[in-house]
């Protein structure tokens, strides 16, 4: 699984993973931008919520919940 790229919402819960690239564009594209999610940057897939959407990520010392929906659109690569 090291090295290979799937998108974040496939991310296993506990593992880490770089962002690769973002698929989405306009607003959302930016919005992703500004948390953090640019080339390189480490990511850890913490938890899902109880009804299993959205799940919080660790992302640049900070915890951020992102729906499967915005989750599908970015690109890692596991470590």
């Amino acid at each position: 699984m090291a090295g290979e790229q799937i998108t974040l919402n496939s991310l296993p819960l506990g593992k880490r993973a770089k962002v690769k690239s973002l698929t989405s564009d306009g607003t959302i594209r930016r919005r992703m931008l500004d948390l953090g999610l640019v080339s390189d940057t480490v990511v850890e897939a913490l938890q899902k919520s109880p009804s299993g959407d959205p799940t919080a990520y660790h992302i640049r010392g900070a915890v951020i919940a992102l729906r499967s929906e915005e989750a599908s659109k970015i690109m890692v690569e596991v470590n």
